[in-house]
């Protein structure tokens, strides 16, 4: 067996048997209580949340789970998003700052409220907002920043709550890749005013899509309540509707999924932990790789690598020759920043318009970091919770033997 010569120039690859994966059975934990709690929703014939007694569970669940004072459920991650947009209620125009390394899902809420987005720069290493640069970013038109906690790492939240205070702006908390991430004595969406999780297939839970928002104010969380139930005061018992918004609902059938979910998040969160510390060990001696950084408080949507180019190699290689072993990579996680994205930077918006981002430049070099990153450095592979202690051995070896065929070493 060829131990040394990688598999994409002919040699034997460390792994052929696929990794655990989330899109698969192989790397979700769905059993028996969520088999059950399909078939109770069915049997009782409501599958609607606005009667039904699943989804009003799980949003009191959810909320005690983090320690909140609300939780409103909806239909997806990107939802959830739209929701803490609209409670914040910005004017055509306003604009609400956020980072360039995400899903669309981030910033399409923020276009589609008619605000206009504001992309800060990221810290080189974790790919979170950098405070610093938020801060110049703030304008007299600035009505809210949104932070992603980005593959499971949380950003500088107390930070960037205490430069939201000065300027008397909301802070609104993306959360889909950092389930109960510890952010000191709480949690990752906890510290902002509003925090929006996901539910898609990917996330550290899943049913197969759905969003949960959470707050402390109980008049951000009637309008978001409002928002995603079309303006429609049900709790008043008028057919009337109170504003423009839509119809976000969660299924019964995703709320008693998340349900059965929520008693397994903890034991997921831990068992990423624990694979990630023995992949970190295994690989930190590595010259030109920084591993993920992390305190306590990473929890592993994904694991991230920054590959320094002048020292282990070119990125795109990385990726090529990892996946050829057995181990999927992606190089740069993005295509290019969000802002580079069509329908951001040639405004291709609402019909010829361009609306709200006429006016509104987007040039490449925006942000220099995330554009290093997403060129030149970020390295993501999946992370699951099923990953066997051999699993992250062989994804150690293969990352071990790219990293001797590929460094640039004197």
């Amino acid at each position: 067996m060829d131990n040394t010569t990688l598999a994409r120039d002919g040699g034997t690859p460390v792994r052929t048997t696929p990794l655990p994966s989330v899109f698969d059975s192989s790397g979700r934990r769905f059993g028996d209580e969520e088999v059950k709690a399909v078939e109770r929703v069915l049997r009782s014939g409501m599958l609607s949340a606005t009667w039904g007694t699943e989804v009003p569970a799980l949003e009191r669940e959810f909320a005690d789970l983090l320690g909140a004072g609300h939780a409103v459920a909806c239909s997806s991650g990107t939802a959830a998003l739209h929701l803490a947009v609209a409670a914040v209620n910005p004017e055509p125009g306003d604009e609400i700052i956020t980072t360039p390394i995400s899903d669309m899902g981030t910033v399409f809420p923020i276009m589609m409220q008619n605000a206009v987005p504001v992309f800060a720069d990221v810290d080189p290493v974790t790919g979170n907002l950098d405070p610093a640069a938020v801060a110049a970013a703030i304008t007299p038109r600035t009505k809210a920043v949104m932070a992603v906690h980005l593959f499971g790492k949380p950003a500088p939240i107390r930070e960037l709550r205490e430069l939201c205070e000065q300027h008397g702006i909301v802070l609104i908390e993306d959360c889909a890749q950092a389930y109960l991430a510890p952010v000191g004595d709480t949690f990752a969406g906890r510290i902002g005013h509003i925090g929006c999780f996901s539910l898609q297939q990917t996330k550290h839970i899943s049913a197969g899509d759905g969003g949960l928002v959470v707050t402390d104010d109980a008049a951000l969380a009637r309008r978001m309540r409002l928002f995603a139930d079309k303006g429609w005061p049900r709790d008043t018992d008028e057919r009337t509707y109170l504003f423009l918004a839509l119809n976000y609902r969660m299924t019964e059938l995703a709320g008693a999924v998340t349900r059965a979910q929520l008693s397994r998040v903890r034991e997921i969160v831990a068992d990423r932990r624990t694979g990630a510390a023995r992949a970190t060990a295994g690989i930190s001696d590595l010259s030109g790789i920084t591993t993920p950084p992390d305190s306590g408080d990473h929890v592993y949507w994904q694991y991230p690598l920054i590959i320094d180019p002048e020292v282990a190699g070119d990125l795109h290689e990385w990726a090529a020759a990892l996946t050829a072993e057995g181990v999927p990579a992606v190089g740069g996680y993005l295509t290019s920043p969000l802002y580079a994205a069509p329908a951001v930077r040639e405004r291709i918006t609402y019909g010829q318009s361009g609306f709200p981002l006429q006016g509104t430049e987007y040039p490449p070099g925006l942000c220099p970091n995330a554009e290093e990153l997403i060129n030149r450095r970020l390295l993501v592979l999946p992370w699951n919770e099923n990953y066997t202690g051999a699993d992250v051995d062989d994804i150690v070896a293969a990352i071990r033997k790219v990293h001797s065929a590929l460094a640039r070493e004197a």
